[in-house]
């Protein structure tokens, strides 16, 4: 595959959230990927996962607390150009897999860490999930209705904004810096620190003056009655984001509101009382007659559609947003390259599909591939591949 990573070489420890998205991405770019799973309970099924995460993989199947499997593993990172995991922190030292053994033997070696807490810090060793991490950074704190508790954004924020794509940033800055030096160096993402990262341009609105540290009192958190969705005739959603003057007055003419309360437009304590107003406007039609009046202007318009909707409405089926893979449409890679596109692998891995094949590229026998299996330190999948 002529992708922009073609020629790189990663390995990934198994792991959840962040870190098989970052690994997806670089898949979809042209990377080799040796993902390196556990082995199976159940191993007569390969016990493999159907995520579109694990697509494009290379699946070695090893058990880490072998000590055959790490010397194993430590020859496949001798051959690598990185390295991503997601222990907590002080695993992969215990492992004899930390930064310190693995540069030594591999001086080009981007080592990518990714947690939640960081490598460091009174909460390093916690454990946590990607609402923990938000409610750390000041980020959940400003999502929701003011009278309600603050709303989950799914797990965006943490595990895959601030986490996968600010690891994907370090390993790329690393890469890119080693071309230089010709040295590799370590990667601390932290969810933590990757959440606040994408909260800069809010707490620089707080310290000009221009955001209230309190949910739906700002025009960019439901506050303002032109940032939002609102509820339609059919009990369907649009979401209406009218913020640049020129905007808000095509909006308020789109709606036939020609009242003085509303050309105010910036005056804050109206704010709840014109989002009332638009709410009983909206819910005189259907979503679909909204879109049909709104749609394509300048309003800022969209109609709100769910996961089963959003892969046929006509501008991401010209696009091709959502690509359709053995017959399930899935979110196509991005961004797009004019020269070297990426491409989403229809092959998910079974678990330990490739170990005999991965550990014979780096010079390990056909022998000791043999008894490292018969150790229980490799697994070997005999499960049908599943495309």
């Amino acid at each position: 595959m002529n992708g922009t990573l073609n020629g790189l070489k990663v390995i990934e420890l198994a792991a959840i959230g962040p870190v098989p998205f970052a690994a997806m991405i670089m898949a979809d770019m042209g990377a080799e990927i040796i993902r390196i799973d556990r082995i199976p309970v159940i191993s007569s099924d390969g016990n493999a996962s159907p995520s579109f995460e694990n697509r494009g993989r290379i699946s070695i199947s090893m058990d880490l607390k072998h000590p055959a499997s790490i010397d194993a593993l430590l020859r496949l990172i001798d051959t690598a150009d990185v390295l991503l995991e997601g222990f907590r922190p002080g695993v992969m030292e215990k492992l004899g897999l930390g930064p310190e053994v693995c540069l030594a033997r591999n001086p080009g070696l981007v080592f990518g860490r990714m947690t939640g807490w960081g490598q460091t810090g009174p909460l390093a060793h916690s454990a946590g999930h990607d609402i923990n991490y938000i409610a750390l950074t000041g980020a959940l704190h400003a999502m929701g209705w003011p009278d309600r508790p603050p709303a989950p954004p799914l797990n965006l924020v943490g595990d895959y904004g601030g986490g996968a794509m600010l690891l994907l940033v370090g390993v790329l800055a690393a890469l890119q810096e080693r071309q230089r030096s010709g040295q590799g160096q370590v990667i601390d993402a932290a969810m933590t620190d990757g959440s606040a990262l994408l909260m800069s341009p809010f707490y620089s609105m707080a310290a000009q003056g221009q955001w209230q540290d309190r949910r739906g009192a700002n025009f960019l958190d439901g506050g303002a009655h032109f940032y939002g969705a609102y509820e339609c005739a059919d009990s369907r959603f649009i979401a209406i984001g009218s913020i640049e003057p020129q905007f808000y007055r095509l909006l308020l003419q789109m709606c036939g509101l020609d009242v003085p309360e509303f050309e105010d437009q910036l005056n804050a304590a109206t704010w709840p009382r014109l989002r009332e107003q638009l709410s009983v406007l909206f819910k005189t039609k259907t979503r679909a007659e909204w879109s049909e009046l709104m749609e394509g202007s300048d309003v800022c318009f969209a109609p709100v559609l769910s996961m089963t909707e959003a892969p046929e409405h006509p501008h991401n089926r010209a696009r091709q947003t959502f690509i359709n893979v053995n017959g399930t449409p899935q979110p196509a890679p991005a961004p797009r390259f004019s020269r070297t596109p990426s491409k989403a692998s229809a092959e998910i891995p079974m678990v330990g599909q490739h170990s005999i094949q991965a550990l014979s590229n780096v010079g390990i026998s056909a022998q000791e591939i043999e008894r490292l299996v018969a150790q229980g330190a490799v697994y070997v999948s005999t499960a049908p591949v599943r495309n």
